[in-house]
């Protein structure tokens, strides 16, 4: 069941658009030796928690022998373009190589000339609509927004997005980002939008503000951004997140408190993030080796081991190379039933409208 929910999802994305690409032609020997040489890779808000990234990060490292920078762990996707534009000229240990972001902000990025085109040896096995043609930025994996809670402090967990407005959810509900600046945020607010808006995407961006207006005005929204360790401490019972992060917690924590992790009934919205290289990136050939170890199967069923989809999940499965007992640890698959991957421009409509008016329309100042 998990193996057929998980093809259909893949399928629904390599449906949504395009046309094959083709494997850079550096040879893999060459790109090694160029990467030791430069000696070190830079990377920007890959929290060690977050997708199974630590193991991955460690796994190169041990490989090849290259050190990794790593920036600004907790930085949204926002912060990430930023990094990249405030380091134009600059070689130094801030100025990122590669960036791992939400979808909408890869087609911005290369519209403002950021990025350095790519294509790794996988390139053919990637969605099509999952990647740009040129190869300037590339899905890497995906998950759905859900709810993470502290069962010691919430005993009745809510199961749809309407149940966050209940009194009983006073001061417990928070984002796990800035909707002003984080796409894990911004999904967030929109997939309360979808639901609020019973499936309607043209209306999901306006209808998530005033969501989280009335969950302000209620007293129940916590603005912050929460964390497991908020979480742990009672500060923020209840937090909207990725699934594969909350998972992630609920191992980490090890039943202290112990987490439920709940994909709501509606406004089940997938999200896919994407790969690419800064087009400044001071070690260029790091960066390629970089990606290279993340699309391989073994990056891939790395990003797994952290309970995220990866993007060549259906191609991994048709191979067999997902151990069995990864697909086990999954949620069971009708909860992902209903999930759905907004468009381009759904996703682009929806992030002009959350970051530029929740200000105005929700008044919270999200504080980290």
């Amino acid at each position: 069941m998990k193996i057929d929910r998980a093809l259909m999802i893949s399928a629904a994305i390599a449906a949504l658009a395009g046309s094959a690409g083709t494997a850079s032609a550096q040879s893999m020997d060459e790109l090694v030796a160029a990467a030791k040489k430069e000696g070190q890779l830079t990377v920007i808000a890959l929290a060690r928690d977050w997708c199974g990234y630590g193991a991955i990060i460690d796994d190169f490292k041990a490989k090849y022998g290259i050190a990794v920078n790593e920036l600004n762990p907790d930085a949204g996707s926002g912060d990430e373009i930023e990094a990249i534009k405030a380091n134009k000229g600059n070689k130094g240990p801030q100025a990122p190589d590669v960036i791992d972001v939400g979808l909408s902000f890869g087609p911005s990025a290369k519209g403002e000339s950021l990025l350095m085109p790519y294509k790794v040896a996988t390139w053919a096995s990637i969605p099509e609509s999952a990647k740009d043609a040129d190869g300037s930025w590339y899905g890497d994996y995906y998950g759905v927004l859900g709810f993470e809670v502290n069962k010691d402090i919430v005993k009745n967990s809510p199961t749809d997005w309407a149940d966050l407005l209940k009194p009983e959810f006073k001061n417990a509900v928070a984002l796990a980002g800035d909707p002003r600046a984080s796409s894990q945020a911004i999904q967030g607010v929109y997939a309360a939008g979808l639901a609020a808006a019973g499936g309607d995407a043209a209306k999901a961006g306006a209808a998530g503000l005033d969501f989280f207006a009335k969950l302000n005005k209620s007293g129940n929204f916590v603005p912050v951004i929460a964390k497991a360790a908020s979480l742990a401490q009672g500060a923020t019972p209840v937090v909207i997140r990725w699934d594969y992060l909350a998972l992630a917690d609920r191992d980490t924590l090890k039943g202290n408190p112990p987490v439920d992790v709940i994909v709501p009934k509606t406004g089940v919205v997938a999200g896919v993030y994407v790969q690419a290289i800064s087009a400044y990136a001071p070690h260029p050939n790091a960066a390629k080796l970089w990606m290279e170890h993340l699309y391989s199967d073994a990056g891939q069923i790395g990003f797994l081991k952290g309970y995220c989809h990866p993007i060549r999940f259906g191609d991994l499965v048709a191979k067999n190379k997902i151990p069995a007992d990864l697909l086990a640890k999954l949620p069971p698959a009708d909860a992902y039933a209903k999930a759905v991957f907004p468009t381009l421009a759904e996703q682009g409509a929806a992030k002009e409208v959350i970051t530029k008016q929740w200000d105005a329309v929700v008044g919270a100042n999200v504080a980290k």
